[in-house]
Parts: C-alpha cells; sequence; structure tokens
C-alpha cells in the first residue's frame, strides 16, 4: 500500500526564550538566555511535523518568524517534499543572499519537513533516510566555558557524569595563553587520560594569536581544536591546519554545502562539523555528508542533538554527536543518555513534542 504524501495546510511558528542552566561565557559573548523558535508543519490529512531552530540571539527572532511565516503561505496547498520545499524557501530570498537569515529559515523550514514525511511513513527520520534507530556517541558540550582553572575540574566531572560520557567540550580564549593551559590541566586532572577532551576558540583569535596559541598547545592530547579564527578565514585555517598535529575542527558557519566543498578543497580543516540551521537542515546536511565521505573526512553534529542523532545513523563518516540540554525545558520527552550515547526512539519523525506549560512559560510575546 502506498503511503500518501501530505498536504501543508499551515505552518504555525512560535518564539520561545528559556534560561541556560549553564550560562553561555566566551570571549565573542555571554548569554544567559536561550531563543528557539518552535515550528509546526500542520497538513491537510492530520500529521504535523515538528522542528525549533537556535538563532543564539533572540532580536533575530523579530525577522526569522516572520520569513518563516511568509514561506509557509507561499508553499501553503503543496505536496511535503523536503527537497523541492529548500529550494522553494531559498530562492523565494534569492535578492538579498542565500546566507544569513535567508538560510537559517529555509533550514527550519527543511527540518520540519522532514520530521512531517517520516511521521507521514511511520518511520523514524533515521530509517526513512537509509538507516537504523540506535546509539550515538556523544560528548558533553554543556559547559566548561571562560571559567577560572579552580572551578573547571569540578564541573567537568558534573558534565561526564550526566550520562556517562566519554568526552566533554572545553572553551579557551582567556587573558593569557597560561590561564587557557592551566583551565586544560586542571579538567584533564579530573576527568583522566582516556576520556576525550576537545577545545573551542569560538573565533576568538586573530591568525598571529591562533598561530601562538595553537602551537602552545598542539601536544596537550586534545581531540580537536575549534574555529580558532574568522569562521570564512579558509586560507588563516590552511596555514594552521599545515602547521598543526592536533586536528582542525571548523563548519558550524558552513553556510550551505558549498561553503564545506569550499574549506574541504582549501585543505582548511581535518574534520567537520556542521550546523543544521546553516548547513540547510536535512537536505543540506545530506548533501554535506556526501562531500565528507568523498573526501573521506570524519563529520560531526552542532547542537540540535535530536536532528543530529539521526543523520548521524545514516552518514558514512560520522564522528562524534555535540549533545546539550538548551531545549530539554520544552521537550515533552528529551532524548535518553546511556553511556556517553544518545539514544535515537524508534518512534516515527523526530519523535519529538513540545510540553505546551513550558512553552507557555517562555513565550516572547
Amino acid at each position: 500500500m502506498t503511503t500518501p504524501i501530505p498536504t501543508l495546510r499551515a505552518l504555525r511558528v512560535r518564539p520561545v526564550l528559556v534560561p541556560l542552566n549553564r550560562p553561555v561565557v566566551a570571549r565573542i559573548a555571554t548569554m544567559t538566555d536561550w531563543p528557539l523558535i518552535l515550528i509546526d508543519m500542520e497538513t491537510e490529512e492530520g500529521v504535523t511535523g515538528l522542528a525549533y531552530l537556535e538563532p543564539y540571539v533572540a532580536k533575530s527572532m523579530r525577522y526569522l518568524v516572520p520569513a518563516l511565516e511568509d514561506m509557509g503561505e507561499m508553499l501553503r496547498g503543496r505536496p511535503i517534499a523536503p527537497l523541492e520545499f529548500y529550494q522553494a524557501a531559498r530562492k523565494s530570498l534569492h535578492f538579498v543572499g542565500y546566507e544569513g537569515l535567508a538560510m537559517i529559515a529555509a533550514s527550519g523550514l527543511d527540518m520540519a519537513a522532514w520530521d512531517t514525511l517520516a511521521r507521514a511513513a511511520d518511520l523514524p527520520l533515521c530509517t526513512l533516510l537509509g538507516g537504523t534507530p540506535g546509539p550515538v556517541r556523544a560528548y558533553n558540550s554543556n559547559g566548561l566555558w571562560l571559567k577560572p582553572a579552580d572551578e573547571v575540574g569540578a564541573e567537568a566531572e558534573e558534565l561526564l557524569a550526566e550520562g556517562g560520557f566519554s568526552g566533554v567540550k572545553m572553551r579557551m580564549g582567556r587573558a593569557t595563553i597560561a590561564e587557557d593551559i592551566a583551565a586544560h590541566d586542571a579538567i584533564r586532572q579530573a576527568i583522566g587520560p582516556e576520556r576525550a577532551l576537545m577545545v573551542d576558540f569560538n573565533q576568538a583569535l586573530d591568525l598571529g594569536e591562533a598561530l601562538r596559541r595553537c602551537h602552545a598547545i598542539d601536544g596537550l592530547g586534545f581531540e580537536w581544536i575549534e574555529e580558532p579564527v574568522l569562521y570564512d578565514d579558509f586560507s588563516g585555517y590552511a596555514k594552521l591546519a599545515a602547521e598543526l598535529k592536533t586536528p582542525l575542527q571548523i563548519g558550524e558557519n558552513f553556510y550551505g554545502p558549498r561553503d564545506m566543498w569550499k574549506a574541504l578543497t582549501a585543505n582548511a580543516c581535518d574534520l567537520v562539523m556542521p550546523d543544521f540551521m546553516r548547513i540547510g537542515g536535512v537536505t543540506g546536511w545530506i548533501q554535506s555528508a556526501g562531500l565528507a565521505t568523498a573526501a573521506n573526512v570524519p563529520i560531526s553534529t552542532h547542537l540540535y542533538p535530536e536532528v543530529g542523532a539521526h543523520v548521524m545513523r545514516a552518514s558514512e563518516t560520522a564522528h562524534w554527536l555535540e549533545w546539550q540540554d538548551w531545549a530539554d525545558e520544552i521537550l515533552v520527552r528529551p532524548y535518553e543518555l546511556r553511556d556517553g550515547d544518545i539514544i535515537v526512539p524508534d518512534a516515527p519523525g523526530l519523535g519529538l513534542a513540545w510540553d505546551e506549560d513550558a512553552v507557555a512559560r517562555h513565550l516572547v510575546e
């Protein structure tokens, strides 16, 4: 029996602002609350797909919510076809560019479309993509921001215990290299030599400072060094990648698969970690995962652990999933963590449901 393709009836879009359990404290920004845009893709057949966006800055929701509502109106009455929706959404904003807010809105629409299609087929999204539900190796990215060295060791132990994790990520970019290394030493002493430790500079450095700092930490056994310089400085990254022994990780700011292709052909990185709201949702990830496979480059996720878990189950060079609980506040049932893995549920689509009481508490009017 053929499963009918559902038809888009309406797109419901709601902005919420939730408190962070551990504030984000990076060299480039400090955040105590986290914006989320909830997307409900309602169909004539009664199936509703869900997705969310995490646009970092609360005021960006004033632009993204209307863009998504316009896209929903433009596509109303059409069969749910993620690739066609993605292309139509991008082309609708072609004259203001394919990157930035235009790509983010199109990505949110795309993730909701894939969830809708998988729910209509009564299949987990990973199964629709060619994989199966199951575990995905994850590291805890929920903390270890720019705190003093005497505070980060205890927090690292807490982060490991939250899900039996085998890896955590710390941030660097303190006033001096010595302070960064002292924080590393405290964390490594707390977690031991066997657990993976990643480091992220959050684009905080110029190239000269990046060369000095990255060489200073190159022998410390990091799993990777992430984004030391501005995200689009591929020539700078190529220089760093050529000089460092530690793998260089970039990609959360790739705006679409072409950016990944440019980075790979420039030898600008050893590892990639696309972000779903910038790479183009699930559609952009699928295209990018093919590039990573062709280049034999490990691919990890950035934010969106639920979507990330599904696509990692269907990606040949899947590496690490970045886990954080920043959307858990508005979910009825966050994904299970077990022995350092995030467990993809055997449920239709992404298996998400909004906690409407929590949504009402945090709704931005």
